[in-house]
């Protein structure tokens, strides 16, 4: 119930520009091509719902693939910045680096190399989206309490058993809050590979629609975008809620809302 209450304004908010939006139309008689209306989008959500629902599996798939291999990637990353301190020492800067290149221009590099693949899509959502995993939880490992770490040694633990048993604990509320930041990359990651060269998905729908001016179904493409987006990020939410229990909402940072 508390929940539902304190949606009330976003909902209140949204739907006064909503229908801003449909007057402004009506009122300024603009055109479709231009800007739709809010009910000529809904018309084409509905029916083109068919279209747009294969369109968002496949979508979908690149998203989770490619989100769960940059979470791997991304908690090995840290992991072995942490333990292995000369070692990460020269891998931290390079990563670093590595996130500095834009990565939509790696999108058509990625397509010539490994063709009109699922592969190339995968590869370019895992660039964009493991150094917030890696970033975050690098912050959790390193931000443990060195009275700790230091009785643990004090009882004669190795370094891998204060890892396991002292630091991956502490890093588990950055990491979900990397991992929040990493499944809204994943998305945006998923509609920049399919523009670069897709034949299905809602990059493609986007990017077809476009060329015919047919606005209302790119608009309709963009809200299915919307919905995987936030469907994805409430259900990494209601993981962290579900596992991370022990962690106040106020004290979770880098990501948490």
């Amino acid at each position: 119930m508390k929940t539902i209450t304190q949606a009330i304004p976003a909902l209140l908010l949204s739907l006064a520009i909503l229908i801003v939006w449909q007057i402004s139309c009506m009122v300024y008689d603009i055109p479709v091509y231009a800007l739709p209306s809010p009910l000529q989008v809904l018309e084409v959500l509905i029916n083109q719902q068919q279209l747009l629902a294969e369109a968002a599996l496949v979508t979908g798939t690149e998203v989770v693939i490619g989100f769960l291999l940059s979470a791997v990637v991304g908690v090995a990353l840290a992991l072995v910045i942490s333990r292995f301190a000369a070692f990460g020492r020269a891998l931290y800067p390079i990563v670093v680096l590595f996130q500095t290149v834009p990565k939509i221009a790696m999108a058509p590099l990625f397509i010539l190399w490994f063709g009109f693949t699922l592969f190339p899509k995968i590869l370019l959502i895992v660039v964009i989206a493991f150094f917030p995993v890696a970033l975050n939880m690098l912050a959790g490992l390193q931000s443990t309490d060195e009275n700790l770490i230091s009785l643990f040694r004090s009882v004669g633990a190795t370094r891998t058993q204060i890892l396991l048993r002292v630091q991956i604990p502490n890093s588990l509320p950055g990491l979900m809050a990397g991992l929040k930041v990493a499944i809204t990359l994943s998305v945006i990651g998923a509609i920049v590979g399919e523009f670069a060269g897709a034949s299905a998905g809602l990059g493609y729908v986007i990017q077809f629609a476009s060329t015919q001016l047919e606005t209302p179904l790119v608009f309709a493409a963009l809200v299915e975008v919307s919905i995987v987006g936030i469907l994805f990020y409430y259900l990494i939410e209601f993981l962290e809620y579900r596992f991370i229990f022990w962690v106040p909402r106020a004290g979770r940072a880098l990501g948490g809302v």
